[in-house]
């Protein structure tokens, strides 16, 4: 369905589509089975300007909006969830630069995000403080014009590739919740910075997933995002508009697990005919086409509300990332069903994009968070 789409979208959408079938579904299996982050894909991004689709004309962008930026990650992530999610997290490890950073900040470091010269990543999640912020522990301390850093952040997509990274740390302890955090940028080669390993991962396996720590890292207040203080309120809006991209992810690997059945079920004899001729077969198949397609409107309609800053954003950033991640899990899992044997081996795609898939249940908050963030503006709304 293509009637809220602008021709510019549609045109882009295909483009991005012919760049990732043509020229990243060759590597998906190799990127997968290497565990490699793809600096070529990098590359390919940066030539093509894809980076660029994020980020505001004025700092060398092409002024996309959340919904554009999704649909690129959609269209990506047909073909491969880790290159994919390179989008994604570029866009996530810039939002508290685009939505909380001055002027100076922004003309320092977005052209070289939008160009590719740059990536980032984005740093909130410590071994003790995944789904609640409250329990970070990395600490940012004033020493003369500038902050300390001491801490470890955990599961940091990307980390390890980034040049920038949005590290959240507690700067007054006595503030309480809520207003004890704030945001800072750490540039690749500052001292005291180092990662301290790469997780081993059932999916995503091209991605790297960083420990890092932060061992009296300096960084000047010029790399303060915001106030001091306000570093929970610029997390949470954040993922306010990065949760629909972790959606987009998830309807990407739906559709493509999807497509992988449905080509499967056609050329697949069994009784003397076409396996897509069993009804069985066919309601899984039918099934399948129809969560996908509620997650994509789902996701598209969330992000309308988003852009348009709709009092209720943070529950429709919820709602997309719940649905379509479940929906992931649900349509990889009948995929590889619908494959039967040859589902479970690496011949075939659909075993990887169930791999994939279940991340997208888990990371930017797990789906309970976001039952809960759902239900919370629901009571609240009455």
């Amino acid at each position: 369905m293509t009637s809220r789409l602008t021709q510019e979208q549609l045109e882009l959408r295909e483009a991005v589509r012919e760049l990732a079938r043509e020229r990243i579904a060759p590597r998906a299996a190799e990127i997968d089975q290497n565990a490699v982050f793809p600096r070529d894909v990098v590359e390919l991004f940066a030539r093509h300007d894809v980076f660029a689709l994020i980020y505001p004309t004025e700092y060398g962008g092409l002024g996309g909006t959340l919904l554009t930026n999704c649909l690129m990650i959609e269209e990506v992530s047909q073909v491969c969830a880790t290159s994919g999610l390179i989008l994604a997290v570029q866009a996530l490890g810039s939002l508290p630069l685009l939505l909380a950073g001055s002027e100076e900040q922004k003309q320092r470091w977005i052209p070289g995000l939008a160009s590719g010269a740059l990536l980032d990543a984005f740093a909130l999640t410590e071994a003790g403080a995944g789904s609640d912020p409250a329990g970070i522990r990395t600490r940012a301390v004033r020493e003369g014009d500038g902050w300390r850093i001491d801490g470890t952040k955990r599961f940091i997509s990307q980390g390890s590739e980034a040049d920038l990274i949005a590290v959240f740390a507690v700067t007054d302890p006595e503030a309480g919740r809520h207003r004890d955090l704030s945001c800072f940028y750490v540039e690749r080669g500052m001292p005291g910075f180092s990662v301290a390993r790469l997780e081993h991962k059932m999916g995503i396996r091209g991605s790297p997933t960083a420990e890092l720590v932060f061992d009296g890292v300096r960084v000047p207040d010029a790399n303060r995002v915001g106030e001091a203080g306000e570093g929970f309120r610029i997390a949470m809006r954040t993922l306010n508009r990065s949760r629909p991209a972790v959606a987009a992810q998830a309807v990407g690997i739906a559709q493509g697990a999807t497509d992988a059945a449905v080509a499967y079920a056609r050329q697949r004899v069994q009784f003397g005919k076409p396996i897509g001729e069993l009804q069985m077969v066919q309601a899984m198949l039918a099934d399948m086409a129809t969560r996908t397609e509620a997650a994509r409107q789902l996701l598209y309609e969330a992000c309308e509300r988003i852009e348009a800053d709709a009092p209720d954003a943070a529950r429709w950033a919820a709602m997309c990332k719940l649905f379509a991640g479940d929906t992931a899990m649900a349509v990889t899992t009948d995929a590889v069903q619908v494959l039967g044997g040859y589902g479970y081996i690496s011949e075939y795609p659909v075993e990887r994009m169930m791999r994939d898939a279940k991340i997208t249940q888990l990371y930017e908050g797990t789906q309970q968070i976001q039952r809960l963030v759902i239900a919370r503006a629901l009571i609240a709304a009455q």
